[in-house]
């Protein structure tokens, strides 16, 4: 595929994203729950951004696959088969979301050949767009994002999700014992704040793909 084809997407993934904003504001705090086969929660707003980004990105690359959170009806993994292929969490955070609290994101990973090479993230919380990958810039607005390079030390900020099997607590006790904690229920921003340098670095139990591949690159690309 000639290259000039990513600038392309990468440009299309951002306006996709920008233009369910209005949505995500317009009804956060608002939305009724429902809960899905594997009992997390979901909104229509969850539904209608997957479809809406979708339909966007499929008229543009056809040729593409797409892989969204709320799209999905089994845990059984999907073959990856096309070169390039698009990972979407509508909302990162959506018990946030339901329930008025600021910490929610829009994510969207293209990937190629599976491996996440550029992340879009939106940031409900500061209204800001979060952008980049390896070779291609990292963006925190208009601000190039960098990683905190300090040594850890009792001011380290770690965003930390504890784990539901509480079995699980005592592996973090390291962790807790000697770092600030912070909790945001978005496995997207934890990741995407330490690319901007915000945090120093997240603990996150249970992740799935669309909770990562967004802030993956971001991080790369912020030099972690």
């Amino acid at each position: 595929m000639p290259s000039a084809e990513l600038p392309a997407r990468l440009a299309a993934a951002k306006r996709a994203v920008l233009a369910q904003t209005e949505l995500l504001h317009r009804e956060f705090g608002r939305a009724e729950s429902k809960w899905k086969f594997d009992g997390s929660r979901v909104t229509a707003v969850d539904i209608a951004i997957s479809e809406n980004i979708f339909r966007e990105l499929a008229a543009q690359f056809p040729a593409d696959q797409f892989f969204s959170e709320e799209l999905a009806e089994t845990d059984a993994p999907l073959a990856v088969t096309a070169q390039y292929s698009w990972v979407l969490d509508p909302i990162d955070g959506t018990n946030n979301f339901a329930l008025g609290i600021v910490h929610c994101a829009i994510a969207l990973a293209l990937c190629e050949r599976g491996e996440p090479i550029y992340g879009v993230v939106y940031d409900l919380s500061r209204r800001t767009l979060m952008c980049g990958g390896p070779g291609l810039g990292a963006f925190d607005g208009d601000r190039p994002m960098q990683v905190k390079l300090a040594p850890p030390s009792r001011e380290t900020l770690i965003g930390f999700h504890s784990p539901f099997d509480k079995t699980l607590v005592p592996m973090a006790n390291g962790i807790i014992s000697n770092f600030k904690i912070r909790s945001l229920g978005t496995a997207t921003l934890h990741l995407a704040y330490v690319a901007a340098g915000i945090l120093d670095g997240c603990v996150d139990y249970n992740v799935k793909i669309w909770d990562l591949a967004a802030a993956i690159p971001l991080v790369r690309a912020a030099g972690g």
